[in-house]
């Protein structure tokens, strides 16, 4: 991304990055409101006009509750969403082993090779299970969404902040792991080459089928047989992924709260991307306290003393407290302001009660595009 380029990601608005982006991705830490934003974002772009869908790989479904679908919930099938808006919305609660089979069927030479590898033992553990496999299947759920043309705009809601590095580095790790010796050897079997495979690689394959059994053993063989052929697919898809998640219409909305943890969180995960050279856009600060008052906690707390025995003395004593809170939040974030500058920093107060419909949706835009 070029130096311009990533200036005018930087310097766009919230509003102005729900009109032009293609793809945004929300992260943060836990318990921040990041699922919210989401969809906030998600339904303010088909406010004016686009066609949205808004994806979530958190498994806690909080996305349904806040799109106000209650029991009825979302799933791996794009759901709409009706609304008073011009424009569309749909959700997604990614679901990793309905995703990979997809893949698998696209990618493999026949159906036949599908079905060998749909019906292997060593394949259904790994889909649902296996370390990274539902980091990958997010982005592969991201990429089919983005290409899909029912939708111009695609807004993905993270897990938290460190796992959410692995949803971005799975391309890369896909790719790896084809490249890597130990998946060469464990394919050896399967192009008939095991003879000539090294005495070391033979000693492996031994002691891995003395560890995990014989059977689980030859079901992965088995895996690694049916999948030949398809790493080719595999790795170009790996690829285009990256190069989305790395393109200028990608914009990247970092989601925090006050608090010194998540607040250290968001730097950590701000950190991440500007060594992957990946700008934050914008951060959006959730369950601010508000600043009643221009004066100085340790004035209001002067103030309260004279008024000490009466009910004035009381409120400012309240409202110095407050102050104080609304000062050390101020604290908290301005350095993770800083470092994320020039993208905009928006704040949003605590709110009378969770959200949980489309009303509440409604009231955090309010202060998400200063409409309140």
């Amino acid at each position: 991304m070029t130096e311009d380029v990533r200036a005018d990601a930087e310097g766009r608005n919230l509003a102005g990055i729900v009109a032009e982006s293609k793809i945004i991705i929300c992260s943060g830490s836990g318990g921040v409101g990041k699922t919210t934003t989401a969809a906030v974002l998600a339904m303010e772009a088909a406010r004016i006009g686009r066609r949205t869908v808004v994806v979530t790989i958190d498994p806690a479904k909080r996305l349904a509750d806040a799109l106000g679908l209650g029991g009825e919930g979302i799933g791996n099938v794009a759901t709409k969403i009706d609304g008073p808006w011009p424009g569309e919305l749909w959700a997604v609660m990614l679901d990793t082993k309905t995703t990979f089979d997809d893949l698998v069927t696209r990618y493999s030479g026949d159906p036949e090779q599908s079905e060998r590898i749909l019906a292997n033992r060593f394949y259904k553990n790994i889909s649902g299970a296996l370390s990274g496999t539902q980091e990958y299947m997010a982005m592969e759920k991201l990429y089919e969404l983005h290409a899909d043309e029912a939708f111009d705009l695609v807004v993905v809601d993270t897990p938290p902040s460190r796992n959410a590095l692995d949803f971005l580095d799975a391309p890369r790790r896909l790719t790896r792991f084809l490249d890597h010796r130990l998946y060469r050897v464990l394919m050896a079997p399967t192009r008939g080459v095991m003879k000539a495979v090294n005495v070391a690689a033979q000693a492996f394959v031994r002691q891995v089928s003395k560890v995990v059994g014989a059977e689980v053993f030859d079901d992965a063989i088995t895996f690694f047989q049916a999948f030949d052929g398809m790493e080719a697919g595999f790795k170009d898809r790996a690829k285009h992924v990256l190069d989305l998640i790395t393109s200028p219409a990608t914009s990247f909305v970092l989601v925090a709260s006050p608090k010194r943890d998540t607040v250290d969180e968001a730097r950590f995960f701000a950190e991440k991307l500007a060594e992957a050279s990946l700008p934050v856009s914008a951060l959006i600060v959730n369950r601010m306290h508000p600043h009643f008052t221009d004066a100085l906690p340790e004035a209001l707390r002067e103030r309260a003393i004279t008024l000490d025995g009466t009910d004035l003395g009381g409120l400012y004593r309240n409202l110095a407290d407050f102050s104080l809170v609304a000062h050390r939040e101020e604290e908290h974030v301005a350095g993770l302001a800083e470092l994320v500058a020039p993208a905009p920093m928006v704040r949003v107060p605590f709110l009378r009660s969770d959200v949980h419909d489309l009303d509440g949706l409604d009231l955090v835009a309010e202060h998400l595009f200063e409409r309140a």
